[in-house]
């Protein structure tokens, strides 16, 4: 599929908010929460959960208008809303949306 310039300017925006999201999941999971339950240092969650709840909101807030404007099926914004809330799940997504819309960062 050729994107136009619109296009391919929201496929990006929706591919760099999808990767910092996807990111910032992991480093709650694998980082802050540790610290936490581990090292009895709460605030690492408060931050990086402030931070990554923000994230995901933006991200759900771009997957609407960019599945419109990339004329994305039913069942590609459901997956891009899934993949919200899977660890690995925003890189998984980026993977096939890459290779089906060809777009690059």
């Amino acid at each position: 599929m050729s994107l136009t310039p619109q296009q391919h300017t929201w496929a990006k925006r929706f591919r760099w908010i999808s990767l910092i999201e996807g990111i910032s999941f992991l480093v709650l999971l694998l980082i802050a929460m540790p610290l936490k339950y581990m090292l009895d240092y709460p605030l690492a969650v408060k931050y990086v959960g402030w931070a990554h709840g923000l994230l995901f909101i933006l991200y759900i807030y771009v997957v609407f208008p960019t599945a419109h404007k990339l004329k994305w099926t039913f069942s590609r914004t459901f997956f891009a809303l899934i993949a919200s809330v899977l660890p690995f799940g925003p890189f998984i997504f980026d993977r096939n949306l890459k290779k089906s819309q060809h777009v690059d960062l």
